[in-house]
């Protein structure tokens, strides 16, 4: 196999180190997203995330800089628009809210896509601007630096801890957002927590698969690991191995067949999840917060 020969260069060795790293990060975060229903939303922000790219291209500043300031900024307007439409509990939308939760996700969905548009506006406004931003589109996995590997490994060491250390929390606004507000936690700050999770995580993605792929590698391994687990545990540990195995396996793919390697990831992902809806049948009941 083609990425065996090629695991002495440096390239080689980075990119599988990225995929893996990137694997756990967005598996392990993919699952707070599926439980609380946040696809379309997460959808919606990887789109918006660019325009922060462009914008780090005009001024001559890190692009991945610029993505990751620009979104948190976005974050903060969603878990504002979130708290003054007052969502349930105070939480952010999701497909398993009332009326008023399904107007939020529309009115968040249409901003946050108008962003890519932005990003796409002011690209083409700048005369004379030929800063190939494909890449940040679709992804280069193949083209990493030390430097990325670095920023990838310190946004996961920080999301995971965080996710670890709020973990209970989390949860609990996840199945019961009512309960976590009565409880006395902060329900707005723990979803703004979640926000800000996932717009490092996406940020963190875009030299593997870009904006526009990202969300596969955070929701895919996630929903699919839901299908065979009925605990969130469990749950957790198969959708970081899927999300390490995804990148691997297409990287393996790229390589053999000398397609892009985004791509190629991304339909790992995709087959993995069609695969195991084939086999499992149904989709399991909502996981229980039980860790064993």
């Amino acid at each position: 196999m083609r990425l065996w020969e090629t695991l002495g260069d440096g390239y080689t060795q980075r990119a599988l180190a990225e995929a893996a790293i990137v694997g756990v990060l967005c598996g392990a975060v993919g699952v707070h997203v599926v439980l609380r229903r946040l696809s379309f939303l997460a959808t919606a922000l990887t789109h918006a995330t660019f325009p922060g790219v462009v914008i780090a291209a005009l001024l001559g500043v890190h692009l991945v800089l610029g993505a990751g300031v620009f979104g948190l900024l976005l974050v903060g307007v969603v878990a504002a628009v979130a708290g003054a439409r007052g969502g349930p509990a105070g939480g952010l939308p999701s497909a398993a809210t009332g009326r008023g939760g399904r107007d939020l996700s529309s009115v968040t969905g249409v901003v946050l896509s108008g962003g890519f548009a932005l990003g796409v506006a002011l690209m083409s406004a700048q005369d004379g601007f030929t800063r190939d931003l494909t890449a940040f589109l679709v992804g280069s996995i193949l083209t990493v630096g030390t430097p990325d590997l670095v920023v990838s490994a310190v946004t996961a060491v920080v999301v995971l801890t965080l996710l670890a250390a709020l973990r209970k929390e989390l949860l609990l606004g996840a199945f019961d957002p009512a309960a976590l507000a009565a409880a006395g936690y902060p329900a707005r700050r723990l979803d703004l927590v979640v926000l800000a999770a996932l717009e490092l995580t996406v940020v963190t993605t875009v030299p593997a698969v870009g904006t526009i792929m990202a969300i596969a590698l955070v929701v895919g391994p996630a929903a699919t690991a839901r299908l065979w687990c009925d605990r969130t545990g469990p749950m957790t540990a198969l959708s970081m191995g899927l999300g390490v195995l995804a990148g691997v396996a297409g990287l393996a793919v790229s390589a053999q067949w000398d397609v892009a390697a985004g791509g190629a990831i991304v339909l790992t992902v995709a087959a993995m999840f069609v695969l195991s809806l084939a086999l499992t049948g149904r989709a399991h009941p909502r996981p229980r917060p039980a860790t064993t």
